[in-house]
């Protein structure tokens, strides 16, 4: 993976994956949510439309396009060996947006470009456009102008097309690749300064060259009846790029890597499930519009293969049915790019292959609730929770849940779409809407802690506006989704560390120089060092119900004995010390992993003991209630989500408000109504009844 967000990294601290930041920033308008000042350096534009917040209004379209349009700029094209475009002859310029918008003290932008600027040549050491940020833009106004008829979104999407495709490479051998940045005289960047991996960014297969591929496929089907000629163009930049594709990862098809013991598809487009679920976007449209292409339904059918094959763990394992998106950690999780059950559910219907479908169902059903309950929709687990949360990662959720609630007809995955999309509009750390429909702003992203990044970068507006765009196709969930604006509480997954326990014998707290360890973080940038013999004991919040409780442990690849679990209550299980498997294409030797006990530690318990008979090094752990839950409220009344990690069906007594009624809507595993529950019935009754690894949203309704 590769970082293209170095001039946000420079202006901006982290305050979370410090360390890890570079392998995981793959798209060049991604924004770290610390706030960082207005830049006044180079082309100081200013946005006509006005800044502020503003109330969503569920009777008009959400969906505004004038802040992506202020990023829109007239770009040069001059001819240039190896790049050329769609009638460039005739039409010597294109339409890119900038890559970001920094928010002036007068409340209007500045759109800037990436790293810094050279007053001398006006270029900046990465550039003002990007391929990552013109393919979505693209998509944007192909879904807008697709869905309302808008002519003005027709020609931003024609304009954006060419400007991408003068991007891709054409002959050589990099052709079909894809040059990332682009200076605004239209001069291209090769090489971004710092390096960025590919380079020369068209040398290899890419994050841009996936979206590239997004961007064509659904080019291809919005332009074909209404300019064939286009069209035709699009498909042969598709073939193109499918071309480079079938030269390198694709032509691995069918052979797998070893990750920390585990095989992982050796296909996968620079080795992700990210970036390959969003060439299956593309593809998904291109084949549903030309089913005979045996080109690009191959492709379709191997990429979604591959990322469908990166599903794991269940509801009770981590990470809870999520399809991971880097083959080369067990144990990073990250919402870059997470379109993958979007893909997979998508090209399910596609391709008549109702097997992919199962990996989008269980990461939208079961490890997204348990996201959205462990404090919202972070933008990384690495393996813990706790990173910034992004439009990007937000969008992301939302993307997948509504695909996958059209494919699997599994209308409890829109209710989890409503509360995910309400995060646009108030219910977020931060308690502000994140998304302005007066303007069409997004703001860059909100730390755990509340800050927020006020900026208005291209990725945070294209992932904004693709949310709107879901929304206003779908009145009922639109209306569900602005009626929810205040996050009033979560209560999920948590994590305790083990440097906070009582050590008994031979053992030591250990703090690394990095938390990184090459695949995944270590909580709290700690861990304990036990020697054989010894034990840990770690206190434990009170709590009323059972819990899971998963010991993150640094396993290394020899074997070292094993460590028992224990409550007062008896033994809860063992993890193993060591014996993590061949390290194969990972970073790092070992694995950081939470693993499962057998038993849940009992309500009100107060504390864990582990004993090793081996060395180990132990992180954290992390507690999961049985029943997680989030509560909001808004316009639309007060709701709360229950989420089950237990066994059995749950029954929770609750409160119900003087003069309410509450209905409960209960949902499996899998997001479907659960057979013969008393489903939208209102209630006297505080009884909440949830699935086993399924979950339940209750309303209260007032008289």
């Amino acid at each position: 993976m590769t970082n293209n967000d170095v001039r946000s990294k420079a202006r901006t601290k982290p305050l979370a994956i410090a360390v890890a930041a570079s392998m995981l920033l793959v798209g060049a308008g991604a924004a770290s949510a610390a706030p960082g000042p207005a830049t006044e350096a180079g082309p100081a534009l200013t946005a006509t439309v006005p800044a502020g917040p503003g109330a969503p209004a569920e009777t008009g379209p959400l969906t505004n396009t004038a802040h992506l349009d202020f990023l829109m700029d007239t770009v040069p094209l001059t001819p240039v060996a190896g790049h050329t475009t769609y009638k460039l002859d005739e039409m010597p310029s294109a339409q890119a947006p900038w890559t970001y918008a920094d928010k002036k003290a007068d409340g209007s932008y500045g759109r800037v470009g990436g790293g810094d600027l050279d007053p001398a040549t006006g270029h900046w050491t990465q550039g003002a456009y990007n391929a990552d940020d013109i393919a979505r833009t693209a998509v944007v106004y192909l879904r807008h102008w697709q869905q309302t008829g808008d002519a003005a979104s027709k020609e931003r999407a024609f304009q954006a097309l060419r400007s991408l495709t003068f991007l891709q490479t054409t002959d050589g051998p990099n052709a079909g690749n894809v040059v990332l940045w682009q200076q605004s005289d239209g001069s291209l960047t090769p090489s971004a300064k710092p390096v960025e991996l590919p380079d020369p960014s068209d040398s290899a297969e890419s994050y841009w060259l996936a979206r590239t591929v997004w961007a064509l496929g659904e080019g291809f089907t919005a332009f074909q009846d209404d300019d064939p000629d286009f069209a035709g163009f699009l498909q042969d930049r598709l073939h193109l790029a499918l071309g480079s594709l079938n030269k390198q990862s694709l032509a691995k098809y069918g052979t797998y890597d070893t990750a920390d013991g585990v095989q992982v598809p050796a296909w996968l487009i620079a080795g992700g499930a990210d970036a390959s679920a969003e060439a299956v976007l593309g593809l998904s449209s291109y084949v549903s519009s030309v089913p005979g292409d045996e080109l690009a339904a191959t492709a379709l059918d191997r990429l979604s293969e591959g990322v469908a094959a990166m599903s794991s763990g269940s509801a009770s394992q981590w990470p809870f049915g999520a399809i991971m998106p880097w083959n080369k950690s067990q144990t990073l999780w990250h919402a870059w790019g997470g379109m993958a059950p979007a893909a997979v559910a998508t090209a399910s219907e596609v391709l008549d292959q109702p097997a992919l479908l199962e990996a989008a169902v269980k990461d939208t059903a079961q490890f997204t609730p348990q996201l959205l309950a462990a404090g919202g929709p972070d933008n990384a687990w690495s393996p813990t929770p706790g990173e910034a949360q992004i439009a990007y990662g937000v969008d992301s959720r939302v993307q997948s849940l509504v695909a996958t609630a059209r494919a699997a007809d599994a209308p409890g995955l829109l209710d989890l779409a409503a509360v995910t999309a309400g995060w646009f509009f108030g219910a977020n750390p931060s308690g502000a809407p994140a998304y302005n429909p007066a303007t069409g702003t997004a703001i860059d992203g909100i730390e755990p802690d509340g800050r927020v990044n006020p900026n208005s970068g291209a990725e945070s507006t294209i992932h904004a506006l693709l949310t709107m765009l879901a929304l206003d196709a779908d009145p009922a969930l639109k209306s569900a989704a602005v009626g929810i604006n205040r996050t009033v509480s979560t209560h999920g997954l948590s994590v305790v560390e083990a440097e906070s326990g009582t050590i008994t014998g031979e053992g030591t707290v250990v703090r690394p120089s990095s938390a990184w360890t090459g695949e995944a973080n270590l909580s709290g940038g700690a861990y304990v060092d036990l020697k054989a013999g010894a034990s840990l004991d770690i206190p434990l919040p009170a709590s009323d119900q059972p819990h899971n409780i998963y010991p993150i442990v640094n396993r290394g690849i020899a074997p070292s004995g094993s460590t028992a679990w224990t409550s007062a209550k008896g033994p809860l299980g063992t993890t193993e010390n060591g014996g993590a498997g061949e390290q194969g294409i990972t970073d790092a030797p070992g694995i950081l992993f939470p693993y499962s006990l057998k038993r849940a530690l009992s309500a009100g318990l107060t504390a864990v003991v582990g004993t090793t008979n081996g060395n180990v090094a132990l992180d954290a752990l992390l507690l999961q209630p049985q029943i997680s839950k989030v509560s909001v409220s808004g316009a639309r009344g007060d709701s709360t989500l229950y989420v089950s990690a237990a066994g059995s069906t749950t029954v929770k007594e609750v409160d119900i408000p003087d003069g309410c009624t509450m209905v409960q809507r209960q949902y499996d595993s899998s997001g479907q109504p659960v057979a013969g529950a008393k489903n939208d019935a209102g209630t006297r009754s505080g009884r909440v009844t949830v699935a086993p690894g399924g979950f339940t949203m209750v309303t209260f309704l007032g008289h």
